[in-house]
């Protein structure tokens, strides 16, 4: 666990993004965008390759310009404010240490520039090194760091200078899977630790799901398509792209028939299904076209028949992946269509065992339903 010297609790800040609009010689790489980012929080921005997210990052922290629109911390317009006066940080994804410096000249680089008296500058750098457990290291250069060690490095140069917002750009991503894990912990509990402002750009959905109090997702329209928190952006994505691009889904396209509560959804050459909708949407009208998304975890699937679940779907299976954790069983529906299904691995001996070529039956609650426009 991180314990750091300082707080920044008094230091809190949203972010308002109004209009940005960012083009290239290939067209618009963000498109009147706008996003408020909440003080204070834990915010992730989630989207494909080439969606925008890293502009944004750099338009906020300065690196770049936009070409209109206007940028604001709390309430002060930054849009065109120098990168040295807006109490912003970043950490880049190959976390840009200075390799002939070392790892204590590395983090007391900024202060050094402010011309800070050199005890003080020696106090604050100890601490911060102490509280990231790098105490071991103040002497070594980043090349004879571990990834790991280079990232906590980064980190602690980013927040010597107690910005109001710490910016993340995919610094990650070049870490194996095991320490992806133990940083993100540690991550999580910096940003807790700090009650500063973290924008993290991903598109790893795991992290920016493990990380986020609220994430956006772009899209590449240069556009945000959906904001949330991480169970309202997975439990119910509001477009086939959210639902397909966060985790993993099955849709079907079908007829949506009455509108109410207890509607029923025609999937041709499969059958109608119930499915149950909590708010009605303006696009939802009788006999119209959509899509049905069900998550695959939220599916039962047996050899067995039963008769007390709302809608079944009968197919075979035809590949099987093991994950340790959990199993992913494709089968091939009678409409040719590939479902995916997940299962927990909760015993060693499961009852029931499940081998290519079974035909299967699979069971949804119609609660487990979303329902997206067209």
């Amino acid at each position: 666990m991180l314990l750091l010297p300082f707080t920044l609790m008094d230091r809190m800040r949203s972010i308002k993004l109004k209009k940005i609009t960012k083009s290239t010689s290939d067209g618009y790489v963000l498109n009147k965008l706008d996003l408020t980012i909440p003080s204070g929080e834990f915010f992730a921005l989630l989207g494909p390759s080439g969606c925008g997210k890293t502009t944004l990052l750099r338009l906020i922290g300065g690196f770049e310009t936009a070409d209109a629109g206007m940028i604001y911390l709390g309430n002060e317009e930054i849009t065109h404010l120098p990168i040295h006066q807006r109490k912003i940080n970043i950490v880049f994804q190959n976390y840009a240490l200075f390799p002939h410096l070392s790892v204590f000249n590395n983090v007391a680089y900024s202060l050094m520039i402010q011309k800070i008296p050199k005890s003080e500058i020696e106090h604050r750098v100890l601490k911060i090194l102490n509280a990231f457990h790098l105490e071991n290291h103040i002497f070594k250069f980043p090349s004879q760091l571990s990834g790991g060690q280079q990232q906590r490095v980064a980190l602690a140069r980013a927040i010597i200078n107690e910005p109001e917002v710490l910016l993340l750009d995919e610094p990650l991503a070049a870490l194996d899977f095991k320490l992806r894990e133990q940083m993100l912990i540690e991550l999580i509990e910096l940003q807790d630790k700090l009650k500063t402002t973290f924008v993290y750009v991903t598109h790893d959905q795991f992290e920016a799901l493990t990380v986020a109090d609220h994430l956006a997702i772009m899209n590449h329209d240069g556009q945000i398509e959906q904001f949330g928190t991480p169970k309202e952006i997975y439990e119910f994505p509001n477009s086939s792209f959210v639902a397909k691009f966060v985790g993993t889904t099955n849709l079907f396209r079908g007829t949506l028939h009455n509108t109410e509560s207890q509607a029923e959804f025609d999937i041709p050459m499969l059958g109608r299904f119930k499915v149950f909708i909590s708010q009605k949407k303006s696009w939802m009208k009788e006999e119209c076209e959509a899509f049905l998304s069900i998550r695959p975890e939220k599916i039962l699937i047996s050899k067995n028949s039963a008769e007390n679940f709302s809608n079944t779907l009968k197919g075979i299976v035809s590949s099987i992946v093991y994950y340790g954790r959990s199993t992913q069983y494709n089968i091939l529906l009678s409409n040719q269509m590939t479902v995916q299904v997940f299962e927990q691995n909760e015993e060693h001996f499961p009852q029931e065992h499940i081998d290519y070529d079974d035909e299967v039956y699979l069971y949804f609650q119609k609660e487990n339903v979303v329902l997206l426009e067209k």
